[in-house]
Parts: structure tokens; sequence; C-alpha cells
């Protein structure tokens, strides 16, 4: 007598069929505690994020259609805030180590394609006009459109032929230009450029350049530090003041510029991916980006949500950008002259 065989889906076993899913975790049967303690957000943030990116995850083109938008949500959180795959939050939430590795995938690059929707410069005049003015208040600086640094985030090594990640520590890292506002939110961010590029090399090159030099230079300036050359819409301070007005120029510049720093160390001390803590990020260059770029939209997604208090301290060991420099000497004198009447009109 002939003996039936089964044959099976491979595909329906792992990933189901239409509405059905793969993931036994309900958003709903968790205290606001454990999803604070273990993705790092409250559910009100968590359900936005849903409602934002749901629509892509769910996408029947996608491997991890079977998977609930609210699981590969939580399982990127996850990641992002812990710096690790752990199995013990894949088990809880029925998936396995490489789903969550897909869900982080999948997640990172919705939030990368909305990028420009969180992360950008102000265009109306009022909003500019307030973005001067809350920078005037912490320290009487003028004219201020935000501050601009670069910071090291580590990566693993791409290939053993390929130096050009490495920086002037040893280690392999991406050189991130970030400009933030006075409450820390972003208003640019460029994540891709190698570790070995010093900073003032990274601003040359990058975008935000281009930017300012053709449409956001109106009536106001970038602050950076002394690793860049001073332009007309970017001003440093002075190497050596000697006067009362370019010593108060230089104190009310530290104090302003300090934001991008405290910026840096609240992103790090929220995303533990990108402190070093839990070693290196185990991507390519590329997909490494991606990620910093993420969590830099979730960032600013956070402020959105009021979650703006800062951060301690990261404990990782990549830190701000601590570059030895020289001192970058203006060859512009146009720029020199603007730095010039912003001292004798405000500092003097």
């Amino acid at each position: 007598m002939a003996v039936p065989i089964a044959v099976l889906d491979c595909d329906l076993l792992l990933y189901g069929r239409g509405h059905r899913t793969l993931d036994r975790f309900k958003l709903e049967d968790v205290t606001d505690e454990y999803l604070v303690s273990t993705y790092g957000f409250p559910r009100q943030f968590i359900c936005y994020l849903v409602d934002l990116l749901g629509a892509t995850l769910s996408r029947p083109t996608q491997r991890s259609r079977a998977i609930s938008p609210e699981t590969q949500i939580l399982a990127a959180l996850g990641f992002y805030t812990s710096g690790s795959f752990q199995t013990r939050m894949g088990d809880a939430m029925g998936i396995s180590q490489a789903s969550m590795s897909r869900c982080v995938a999948n997640v990172t690059e919705a939030l990368v394609e909305r990028a420009s929707q969180f992360i950008h410069f102000p265009k109306d005049e009022a909003t500019v006009q307030t973005l001067k003015d809350d920078f005037y208040a912490l320290a009487g600086m003028p004219g201020v459109l935000g501050v601009v640094d670069c910071t090291h985030v580590a990566i693993k090594a791409p290939n053993a032929e390929d130096l050009s990640y490495v920086n002037r520590k040893g280690l392999h890292s991406l050189n991130c230009l970030m400009v933030c506002d006075s409450r820390g939110v972003l208003l640019s961010a460029e994540t891709h450029w190698p570790g070995s590029l010093p900073d003032c090399t990274v601003l040359e090159q990058a975008a935000l350049t281009s930017q300012f030099e053709t449409e956001l230079h109106k009536d106001g300036w970038l602050l950076g530090d002394s690793s860049f050359l001073l332009r007309t819409w970017l001003m440093t301070p002075l190497h050596i003041p000697e006067t009362p007005a370019e010593y108060r120029y230089n104190m009310a510049h530290s104090a302003t510029h300090n934001v991008i720093e405290r910026t840096f160390r609240t992103i790090r001390s929220r995303f533990r991916c990108l402190d070093g803590s839990k070693g290196t990020l185990q991507y390519s260059p590329e997909k490494s980006s991606h990620i910093i770029l993420a969590c830099c939209v979730l960032h600013n997604i956070s402020l959105q949500h009021g979650l703006d208090v800062w951060s301690a301290p990261a404990t990782g060991h990549m830190e701000q950008s601590e570059e030895e420099y020289e001192q970058m000497e203006s060859v512009d004198s146009e720029a020199c002259r603007v730095r010039q009447e912003l001292l004798l009109t405000h500092f003097s």
C-alpha cells in the first residue's frame, strides 16, 4: 500500500503566510517598566515607531514579513540600546538570533529612509530666528545656526589591506560629522567618513560645506572648534586671545559649543551599540554608517517625544574626538573680517 508523503513548505514553516507571525511577543502583555529597562524606550514611543515604520516593515517582499512590525522594532531597539544580540531577548520574543539580525537590518534601513524627515536645518525665517535666539540665551553668542563637531564610532576592520578606517589611536572607526541645535537636536549627520580622515578634511569634503556655501548662509554661522578652518559661515575660537573682548568671545564660544559634546555623550549613552562598551560594530562600514544614522534619527524622535534629559557619559572607549591637530590658521580674509566684526560689535 502506498504511504502518503507530506511535502512541507519550508518558507511556510519559517515565515508563515498572510497575517500569520512567528513571534509570540505582544506589546500589550508587558509593563512599561519592562519596556524601558529592556528596550530603552516607553510604550508611547514604541507605538509611534510602529505607526511610522509599520507599512515599510510589512512589505511582502521582505523575508521577515512573518515577524510583526512591533517585534522587529523591539528587536532593533534592544540591539541599539544594549549593543549586543542577546539570545535571551530573542527567546523572549520567540525569534532566532538570525531573525533578530534581519530585524535590525530592516528597521535600520526603514529609519535611514526617513533621515531627511527628522534631521534637517529649519527653512522658514521664524524658525531660524528662534534657533539663533535659543543659542544666544546660552552664553550670549549671536547668529548661531548650529554647533558642529566630529565623533568616532568603532567598527570591525573591513579587510587587512584597507587602512583608510584606521584612526590615530590605531582603531578602525567611522568619523561622524554632526551639527546640533541648543537642545541637542541633530540638524545634520554624515556618518560614513573613514576614521583616518581628520575633522578638517571631513568638513572640507562634506555635503554640509556645500549646503552652507550655496544655500544656508543667511546672516548666521556654525560654531566649530580649532580643528576646523575659520570660514564666513563657521566661527572658530581665537588661538591666542589677548584682549578682554577676545577672551569673552572665546568663553561664549566654548560654552555654546559644549552642547555638541553633551549631545554626543547622550547619544552614546542611550545607544550602547555605539559607545564601544560591547565591542565594535560588527558590520561593514556602509552598514555601520546606517546603524549610526538610524540611532541619530531615533535620538531626534526621542527629543520630539520629550525624552530630552541629558544623559550621563557613556563608559565605552570611543569618546568625543580628541584629535591631535595643529591649530588651523585661516587664509580667508573675509572670514577673519566677519569674526573681527563679531568681536567689535558683541564682545567689546
